[in-house]
């Protein structure tokens, strides 16, 4: 009867320790089939696909309707847009896709906000402890997460090498820059898109493992220069096959996420709830 009771016991414990979530679905045009970013904008929603995308901005409504498409003209192609991110004046492309490390023209779109998403430059930038070039599947030299942090940019990693993420600061100026890691997190999977709400002192992740498993992660009390007292949590995302890319903060437990369709029909915008 003890043991009974000890089993009991365990397994309360055991539930009531279970990060418990829901989801609801929309699907999306598959203009944006490779949906890579997310950010608010007149009450919509922008996107931009990834490798080898047009260089378009992409105005959806939570129907998963596009109202506009948004031309960016003068800063470049669409080599590989990963994360969108903005603040009072301006809306930021990370164009930082850097699959096999060869590439060496990364940078952020700075667009401005008032004025049709005019260019007003690029920040360049390039990583400072690489000097291998050549083609390789992993490798740390790549980044799908852009967040802002008041007057500096933060860039999040997509570590293939050692399943961390690690956090690099840019100005919010054009210009070229070389980058260190200032922090790291130990996340065992793929970086895949970022936010950040001030507010709440919250920054969501997005990811997937070689597995296939797709993962949200929350970082609680994200200060700047006191990272070290930051929480970090990690929920697994049950959507089937998928491959999610982009996130948006809503609440401290809520968030919209998009997922590409992974040539598997259309892709996906997701609100996940932490109940």
């Amino acid at each position: 009867m003890r043991n009974k009771i000890y089993v009991i016991f365990f397994l309360i414990v055991l539930f009531s320790c279970i990060e418990q979530v829901s989801i609801e679905r929309q699907f999306l045009p598959l203009e944006i089939n490779e949906t890579s970013g997310l950010e608010y904008y007149n009450k919509n929603f922008l996107t931009h696909n990834d490798s080898g995308g047009k260089p378009i901005l992409y105005e959806f409504n939570k129907d998963g309707k596009i109202v506009s498409e948004h031309t960016i003209n003068n800063c470049g192609v669409n080599n590989d847009w990963e994360d969108i991110t903005a603040d009072n004046e301006n809306i930021y492309v990370a164009n930082s896709g850097n699959n096999f490390g060869t590439r060496e023209n990364l940078a952020v779109l700075v667009l401005d906000k008032e004025n049709n998403f005019k260019c007003k430059g690029l920040i360049q930038f390039r990583y400072k402890r690489q000097n291998n070039f050549e083609s390789r599947n992993r490798h740390p030299y790549d980044s799908e997460g852009l967040i802002s942090v008041d007057d500096e940019l933060i860039i999040f990693s997509k570590d293939r090498e050692d399943l961390i993420t690690e956090l690099y600061s840019l100005p919010k100026i054009p210009g070229d820059y070389e980058i260190e890691p200032l922090y790291s997190y130990q996340v065992n999977s793929l970086i895949t898109g970022a936010d950040y709400s001030k507010e709440l002192k919250l920054v969501a992740l997005v990811g997937y493992d070689f597995a296939g498993n797709q993962f949200l992660y929350t970082i609680k009390d994200f200060e700047r220069n006191n990272l070290d007292n930051s929480k970090l949590r990690k929920f697994k995302i049950l959507v089937g096959k998928a491959q999610i890319e982009a996130i948006k903060i809503i609440d401290e437990s809520s968030f919209w996420i998009t997922s590409e369709d992974e040539g598997n029909g259309f892709p996906r915008l997701f609100n996940f709830k932490i109940n």
